[in-house]
């Protein structure tokens, strides 16, 4: 199969070799030529190191670099079955790249973009033939990460969907299928882990170190929200909260943080400017955590009925199934459980009390309890039986 990769980035390449260790033949397109070479060689290292961990062999590196090639022409992928765009997160950008697109490519060539919160529907209404455009969105790195969602627009014929599953599912990943919403299924309900331990912070409640320590040490997720902020990039994290917040019509459930917009503008983004929640200078001064476990028990709790909240939200307006709601949050973003399946083991009653306690303190929409939740809790039933 003939797959094309349009943007030599992290992810381009990361997809790329993805599809080339899965035996496709794969192009990778870069207007930058010094971008095709970086992503060259960042393959090559990639590959040493998969040797080193005796994860393939010589010949096996050899196969997976002879599967792909380099190209600067959007001309070149005209023979594609399938073509993904991974380029800037940028509306306008993309629809006119998926125009030009659609000239050079056969008919019935798939045309994906791997955006992760902006409208598929969108994208495709740019084609002559939009049946054929999809979203898949992979999550970074892509060549470890299991999750892959898959996202039809509303334009996407049955057979793209289907075809598309299929691919994914033989190059080994696991599919998550959502409807095309802002942020998909990871990116819309992982926002509390995120806004919900700002809140925290910014109320006074606990320190980032604390809040941080409370989600690992009684949650058991491998990094704290401002850790995994930090990691991610605020330009980035923002960003998406951001686009997902104006998307859904400015609901309060998905209001953006100051504290973290601060940071954006002093260019503070995270590991990668040295600086962010946390200093990451060699001899900054490490905050000790607070580990007081009742108070963390609180901190964790709050967090995790409102992710729980946001799971049990796009399962109520069929965003997704319950299934791919879960796998989505413990494949694509290694939550220690399915929230939904969290939800069943806390039990329903508990997360209802919670949500209702939250929203009579603040009285604010954010806290407002899902009617699925509050429905499953008056027939007493679970998400899985």
């Amino acid at each position: 199969m003939k797959i094309s990769v349009i943007g030599s980035g992290t992810m381009g390449s990361g997809i790329a070799q993805v599809a080339a260790t899965s035996g496709c033949h794969v192009k990778i397109f870069d207007l930058n030529n010094e971008a095709l070479i970086k992503s060259k060689i960042s393959l090559e290292k990639v590959l040493n190191r998969l040797i080193e961990k005796e994860k393939i062999d010589a010949g096996e590196k050899n196969r997976i670099q002879n599967n792909i090639s380099y190209v600067n022409t959007l001309a070149d992928l005209s023979d594609s079955d399938l073509v993904i765009e991974a380029i800037v997160e940028n509306l306008e950008v993309k629809r006119k790249v998926f125009a030009e697109l659609e000239t050079l490519v056969s008919e019935n060539t798939i045309l994906a973009s791997n955006t992760s919160s902006l409208s598929i529907t969108s994208i495709a209404a740019s084609c002559q033939k939009p049946e054929r455009v999809i979203g898949i969105h992979f999550f970074n790195p892509a060549p470890l990460m299991q999750l892959v969602e898959v996202v039809p627009a509303i334009q996407t014929s049955e057979e793209v969907l289907n075809k598309t599953v299929q691919i994914i599912s033989d190059w080994k990943k696991v599919v998550a299928v959502a409807k095309d919403t802002p942020g998909f299924i990871v990116n819309r309900v992982a926002r509390p882990f995120y806004s919900e331990s700002l809140r925290i912070l910014e109320e006074g409640l606990a320190d980032m170190a604390t809040i941080d320590w409370s989600l690992k040490e009684i949650g058991g997720f491998k990094m704290g929200a401002f850790e995994l902020m930090d990691f991610i990039g605020h330009d980035v994290n923002y960003v998406v909260t951001e686009t997902v917040f104006t998307a859904f019509y400015f609901d309060p459930r998905y209001k953006p943080s100051l504290t973290q917009k601060r940071l954006v503008e002093a260019g503070y983004l995270g590991r990668k400017s040295g600086k962010g929640f946390y200093n990451y200078a060699e001899n900054a001064i490490i905050t000790k955590p607070n580990e007081d476990k009742e108070k963390a028990k609180q901190i964790f709790e709050r967090v995790l009925v409102m992710l729980i909240n946001e799971a049990a939200d796009a399962l109520f307006l069929n965003i997704a199934s319950a299934k791919d709601i879960d796998n989505a949050m413990t494949k694509g973003v290694n939550y220690p459980k399915g929230l939904l399946a969290w939800a069943d083991e806390i039990g329903i009653h508990w997360c209802v009390e919670k949500l209702d306690n939250l929203y009579n303190e603040y009285h604010e929409d954010r806290y407002r309890c899902s009617p699925i939740l509050r429905k499953m809790k008056n027939e007493n039933k679970k998400f899985f039986n």
